[in-house]
């Protein structure tokens, strides 16, 4: 995903968090200036952040970055927001507990910080959860993913029997790994799959 240092800049470096922007690697084409920074760049972030807030944080905030892109002109002043949030650090420490013990439900519902949506926090629950391959771990649950179990009929309202949303994320997690394990891919490439497509599953939707 390629970013604009010089937009984040004015809003990180005020609040300590500008050394961040060097994550990832330069851009060798298009603007000058920018950076690229993939999943694997927010993987390798993660593993050596431990129990230390400021690895959080700095975490939190590559994951911001990643998910806003070059289109989301919004990202910068959210992630401003919520560092400014005195629940900061409070929030990203016990939602990773609940991620890396398998309980996305309370992960969800514990999530509360200024300017950051599901679309953002269930990026931050990927990022953050390490556990084994055997594990239902925490997917992307965006708008762009979204639309597509939904084009093809799958209401995780009705999969879950209830509205509240903790409870239907959980459920879209659990019903993206069974459906990964009979297709024999990964659930994270499947979510891919879902982002790529964008609701058009049929054929002729391109039209």
């Amino acid at each position: 995903m390629r970013f604009r240092p010089d937009t984040w800049r004015p809003w990180l470096e005020p609040l300590g968090a500008g050394h961040v922007l060097e994550t990832g690697t330069a851009c060798t084409t298009g603007r000058r200036g920018d950076r690229g920074i993939s999943r694997d760049d927010v993987t390798a972030l993660r593993s050596g952040v431990g129990d230390d807030p400021d690895g959080l944080r700095d975490l939190f905030v590559a994951v911001m970055i990643w998910g806003s892109g070059t289109t989301n002109g919004r990202g910068p002043r959210h992630t401003s927001a919520a560092l400014s949030n005195a629940r900061l650090e409070d929030v990203l420490r016990t939602t990773r507990a609940s991620v890396r013990s398998g309980d996305l439900k309370s992960a969800y519902a514990r999530f509360a910080l200024n300017g950051v949506g599901r679309s953002f926090f269930t990026k931050w629950f990927a990022a953050v959860d390490d556990r084994g391959p055997d594990a239902d771990r925490a997917l992307i649950l965006d708008v762009r993913v979204f639309r597509s179990p939904n084009a093809l009929g799958w209401s995780s309202r009705e999969a879950a029997g209830v509205g509240h949303w903790p409870t239907r994320y959980a459920v879209y997690v659990s019903t993206m790994h069974g459906w990964a394990r009979e297709l024999g891919v990964t659930a994270e490439w499947l979510e891919w799959l879902l982002f790529d497509r964008n609701g058009r599953v049929h054929d002729g939707d391109e039209r």
